[in-house]
């Protein structure tokens, strides 16, 4: 386990950095930690790198501080990597990563080998946030803070409906609810709240989505020009594959959007046995038992074709034991 204010300690500057295409967790763990600094070692140069965050998150304390642009030279005494499963998923964060003097990494994918020169590593944790919750004096979490972490693991437990969410995962969530924060507003304006456009390229993924397997499978798909026609981008696509994932009967929700000319984002979600990370791992991807995702290069026909094999082979060893 990893206690930051021991980590802080004659410290001089910290970097803190996610993965690419930062979700709730991400974004959630990574501000907590730098609001943490900012209150109690504010002698400390911190700043957090991140890929454009969804706006939906601006109501996070220092929401706007931070950085994107990853461009200048600096060099860290300290790099915090949180949720963050490999060090190529931080994206042009990585070169601040690779000049620090120490680096850490708090992380709970499945995936993650280690990677860092110090690494918690909890597969079986809800969310990096939590994580990062343990990793601070409980008393010294301040509301700012907890709402940080709050979103972090509403986002990564689907608000306490998938299976990672624990006994635990809930006794920490009514100690950030103890801290007086608003916590139904930050369901409502993070993880529900959907602009008029996102909910018609919903309704579109979820009308021309198929069945597979007998109903085991379902796969919906965003194509680019259909991406240009609504004029959306990979963010407003996020939550369609959590509502297929709710069909009845279905084991193994696929999303796809296409990101170039044979090339398509999958994003996997399991309900049943189907471990979706050795899926994804296989394709060069990773994430969670029941939430993974990758990059894939062909047809969609290939694509879905070679996803389906994996998972078909996975619901047969399943059958057999």
């Amino acid at each position: 386990m990893i206690k930051l204010a021991n980590e802080l300690r004659q410290v001089k500057s910290v970097a803190i950095s996610g993965h690419v295409r930062p979700d709730g967790d991400c974004t959630g763990s990574c501000l907590a930690v730098y609001n943490y600094i900012k209150e109690y070692f504010p002698e400390i140069e911190a700043a957090v790198y991140l890929e454009t965050v969804n706006p939906s998150f601006a109501l996070l304390c220092r929401y706007g501080e931070v950085q994107t642009d990853c461009s200048e030279d600096k060099h860290y005494d300290l790099f915090l990597a949180l949720d963050v499963s490999d060090k190529e998923r931080m994206g042009a964060a990585a070169k601040y990563f690779e000049t620090a003097e120490k680096r850490i990494c708090i992380d709970h994918h499945i995936t993650n080998q280690g990677f860092a020169d110090e690494d918690w590593i909890e597969p079986k944790a809800s969310s990096t946030s939590e994580l990062v919750f343990r990793s601070m004096e409980e008393d010294k979490i301040s509301r700012e803070t907890a709402e940080a972490l709050y979103m972090g693991i509403i986002h990564d437990t689907g608000i306490f409906q998938y299976s990672n969410t624990t006994q635990e995962t809930m006794e920490i969530a009514g100690k950030l609810m103890a801290k007086g924060i608003e916590f139904s507003r930050i369901i409502d304006e993070t993880f529900y709240q959907k602009t008029y456009i996102q909910n018609q390229v919903l309704g579109r993924a979820l009308m021309e989505s198929i069945l597979l397997l007998d109903g085991r499978i379902i796969v919906g798909r965003m194509r680019q020009k259909d991406m240009e026609f609504y004029g959306v981008g990979p963010k407003d696509l996020e939550g369609i594959v959590n509502q297929l994932r709710v069909t009845k009967g279905v084991e193994v929700a696929i999303f796809l959007h296409e990101t170039g000319s044979q090339e398509y984002k999958v994003s996997l979600r399991s309900n049943g046995p189907v471990d979706v990370s050795q899926v994804c791992a296989y394709f060069g991807g990773g994430g969670h038992v029941k939430a993974a995702g990758c990059t894939m290069y062909g047809t969609l026909h290939d694509v879905v074709n070679n996803l389906t094999l994996h998972i078909e082979k996975q619901l047969l060893q399943e059958e057999q034991s």
